[in-house]
């Protein structure tokens, strides 16, 4: 069994309130860029990509501001990955990361490795973010809160998400395509 709480979770400074997630990109670049200024322009200040990149040049639409990424089932060659996006000033977490934002505990993962997602239940963080099925998420589980922002490939609506840990306000972001 995975345990998310190996390590202290890594504390937000108190500017970061406002999640941007997004996952799924799939190696679409314009699309992941309207996403990016969508959740800019809706006020986030820290970007969580849940997986499936795919290219660089996806990753670098991630780097105008500070932001966190895993892996996912299409992130082929996430070792090459991730040394691209530590160069760029990305954190990388992956398989699986966890933030402290507010006093709030946030896990995230892709969502394709069952272990972490029933790792992340048992230990009860208050949020657990993931992405790999396409689909928007919004339900709790005991007393944790899953959320999927949906996808910018491959669904019938591309969508990401503005979370704010500290109240639980959650708005789901539909990007143009």
């Amino acid at each position: 069994m995975k345990n998310w709480m190996n390590s202290k979770p890594h504390r937000q400074s108190e500017s970061a309130r406002t999640l941007g997630i997004l996952s799924d990109s799939h190696g679409r670049t314009s699309i992941t860029r309207q996403a990016v200024a969508a959740l800019r322009e809706g006020g986030a200040n820290l970007l969580l990509h849940l997986g499936d990149v795919e290219t660089e040049e996806v990753i670098d639409e991630l780097a105008v501001m500070p932001a966190r990424i895993v892996f996912g089932n299409c992130d082929w060659d996430a070792a090459a990955l991730g040394r691209y996006a530590r160069s760029l000033g990305i954190e990388v977490d992956h398989p699986a990361g966890r933030i402290e934002v507010d006093g709030r505990q946030v896990a995230f993962t892709h969502g394709h490795l069952q272990e972490w997602m029933e790792s992340a239940l048992q230990e009860q963080v208050d949020y657990l973010l993931h992405g790999h099925t396409h689909v928007v998420r919004d339900e709790t589980v005991g007393s944790t809160r899953l959320i999927n922002p949906g996808a910018l490939f491959r669904a019938r609506r591309y969508t990401a998400a503005l979370l704010t840990p500290a109240t639980g306000a959650l708005r789901f972001v539909t990007i143009s395509h």
